[in-house]
């Protein structure tokens, strides 16, 4: 009834994965791989656009990156919690697209809300695993699942990766992506408050970080993940 998708990306806000894991996404995609991403809220507290606006460049975002699935679960921008309803709206999207690989928020980060996702996505994740806890979509039963592997993506504050991605070939297409939020970036033509992420050095920090990523494994842009779990693998070899 509904596709699987191999890597699905869960987020506080439209935005969070165009600026930290884009790259990520599309070289999976290119890889033959299904890909989705699932934003939390509707980013409606952020300073600059609105939630309406955000919604039409998600969608020119989603167009960019080719993705197979994207939903807005629609929680209270700066107000969800962890709490039943919410760990509820989570479980029914793992088990909706049963995602080998499942990717969240930074543990800990300057916006508190993207701390606070990723403690509800880890939950739900496990939770979702539980033959007792029963969801339904439009009256058809959805089956338990829990995702193989799970990583969070590195955000504004600095973390050491556990895992780094070469995704040099994928760049501008990804900042492509990134620049589809055109309310929320650099304009020196907007009258709106500034923030972090509009400024006209962020850019330069985005490009700066992923040259500092990529230094580690020898290229020019890399993304980083941190574990959630072990990672598991049959041969040391296995690892590149």
């Amino acid at each position: 009834m509904y596709p699987k998708i191999n890597v699905l990306a869960l987020a506080a806000h439209p935005d969070d994965i165009e600026i930290s894991i884009s790259g990520i996404m599309l070289k999976h995609k290119a890889a033959g791989m299904r890909t989705g991403i699932i934003d939390l809220t509707r980013g409606e507290l952020g300073t600059r656009g609105s939630a309406e606006i955000r919604q039409q460049e998600s969608e020119k975002a989603s167009a960019i990156l080719q993705l197979d699935v994207r939903e807005n679960l629609g929680l209270k921008d700066g107000f969800f919690q962890e709490d039943e309803e919410s760990l509820l709206a989570v479980i029914k999207v793992i088990r909706k697209y049963k995602p080998d690989i499942l990717l969240m928020n930074a543990e800990t980060d300057r916006h508190p809300d993207h701390g606070r996702a990723h403690q509800l996505v880890k939950r739900a994740a496990f939770l979702s695993g539980l033959l007792k806890i029963k969801t339904e979509d439009q009256g058809v039963l959805l089956e338990s699942w829990r995702p193989a592997n799970m990583y969070s993506y590195i955000q504004d504050y600095y973390l050491e990766p556990d895992i780094v991605i070469d995704v040099t070939e994928f760049w501008e297409k990804r900042m492509q992506s990134l620049l589809a939020y055109s309310s929320q970036f650099y304009n020196p033509d907007s009258n709106e408050a500034q923030t972090p992420i509009s400024n006209e050095g962020f850019m330069k920090h985005l490009e700066g970080r992923s040259h500092q990523l990529g230094r580690l494994i020898n290229c020019d842009h890399g993304e980083g993940l941190k574990k959630v779990r072990p990672i598991g693998v049959n041969l040391l070899t296995d690892l590149s």
